[in-house]
């Protein structure tokens, strides 16, 4: 399993919190890519309700990764 900030953005709507049987058929019907799909299938499922991307991905960038200081603009 292997995760992208492009393919993580395809979860960005996904209705949180959520299973992982509910995240997969929210990619199904949101039309993401095979890879999104099978990343989630990947994932050992123990019934738990993922809170956010921060849960299947815990390295996920947050906006506040990215600095930027628009003051400056």
């Amino acid at each position: 399993m292997y995760w992208t900030l492009e393919l993580a953005s395809k979860l960005e709507d996904a209705p949180w919190p959520a299973t992982k049987d509910e995240l997969i058929d929210y990619a199904m019907r949101s039309g993401a890519s095979l890879e999104v799909i099978e990343n989630l299938q990947e994932i050992e499922d123990e019934g738990e309700v993922y809170e956010s991307m921060e849960d299947i991905w815990p390295d996920y960038p947050s906006k506040e990764d990215f600095f930027f200081n628009e003051e400056e603009y």
